[in-house]
């Protein structure tokens, strides 16, 4: 089966409020509010991130800023609405990329215009402390002998983690089973009770289970270890030498979005993460701060879609419509 990369792309419809009238001059938008759109339900990095980038929109703007959750269909069901919008709604859209779907879906550079990059940073690998292996290594020998005790939750199919995670399969001889949830918010929820003996899931909604020793974090996905989780090694310091998955956020919009339009939001957003409160959110998730010009996030996506290119071509990757 062919398979469709798909961008990372938050969902933003947005207006000019009535009582802003002051806010007509520093970001002129074709709606009331901006009602930002997350793909997944409330918890996971995704919904985290934009909550705090959402509150700093509003002050930079001048505008009402709602989020919204939309989840569904890895997050396609909201790439859909936004690819539908017209200029008047002014949606814009964000979810977490690499994200891949069995059948073409809206994509930044064809049916949604690029705006900015947000943030991109590490995943972690984590189980129930309760039931947890010395480390990464003695959960894949264990995999290898006993595979039907084996599964990772994650967000959904064709995202980032479950790329991760079959990634992760191919590195190392095994085949644990993907579980797909419709957000990191239930899956956390599952494999700290115990319903799920491992998941793959991006830092801050793992952190605070972490901290209070409800999980075990066996390794992080990228190349570097993270200053909040300084005792936890990397996949490859796990020994698979070459490992290396990243997550990442931005956002779009819908091509009937003018061009105008999306430079002034895109400068907004570049002051929104940076500011202290998102930089600290940052911080605490090993997440590195994105930016740039949309033509810098079309260019990046591109790389991106490249580097799977090679996973995807050798069938490792099972997906279900």
């Amino acid at each position: 089966m062919k398979f469709a990369i798909r961008c990372g792309a938050l969902l933003l419809g947005a207006a000019l409020s009535a009582s802003a009238g002051a806010a007509d001059a520093r970001l002129d938008w074709p709606a009331k509010q901006i009602t930002w759109v997350v793909g997944f339900v409330p918890g996971g990095t995704a919904d985290v991130l934009t909550r705090i980038a959402a509150q700093e929109l509003a002050r930079q703007s001048g505008l009402s800023v709602v989020v919204e959750n939309r989840p569904g269909a890895a997050g396609a069901i909201a790439l859909q609405l936004v690819a539908r919008s017209k200029a008047g709604d002014g949606y814009l859209l964000t979810v977490p990329g690499p994200l891949i779907y069995p059948t073409p879906q809206p994509e930044i550079g064809r049916e949604l215009s690029p705006v900015i990059l947000m943030a991109e940073g590490p995943m972690v690998i984590v189980g129930p402390a309760k039931q947890a292996r010395a480390s990464l290594q003695a959960v894949l020998d264990d995999a290898k002998q006993r595979p039907e005790a084996w599964s990772y939750g994650s967000s959904g199919n064709g995202t980032s983690q479950n790329l991760a995670g079959e990634l992760l399969n191919q590195y190392a001889g095994t085949r644990i089973v993907h579980v797909p949830y419709k957000g990191g918010g239930q899956a956390v929820a599952d494999v700290a009770g115990g319903q799920i003996p491992l998941a793959i899931l991006g830092s801050a909604p793992v952190m605070p289970q972490i901290k209070t020793g409800t999980l075990k974090a066996y390794a992080v996905t990228t190349p570097y270890r993270l200053d909040s989780l300084p005792g936890v090694p990397t996949v490859e310091e796990s020994g698979f030498k070459g490992y290396a998955a990243t997550q990442w956020f931005s956002v779009a919009a819908g091509n009937a979005m003018p061009a105008a339009q999306l430079e002034q939001v895109n400068k907004a957003l570049q002051a929104a993460i940076r500011a202290p409160e998102f930089k600290a959110a940052l911080d605490n998730a090993g997440m590195i701060a994105g930016g740039g010009s949309p033509a810098d996030l079309q260019a990046f996506i591109r790389a991106d879609n490249a580097k799977w290119k090679k996973l995807l071509d050798s069938g490792a990757v099972k997906l279900e419509n």
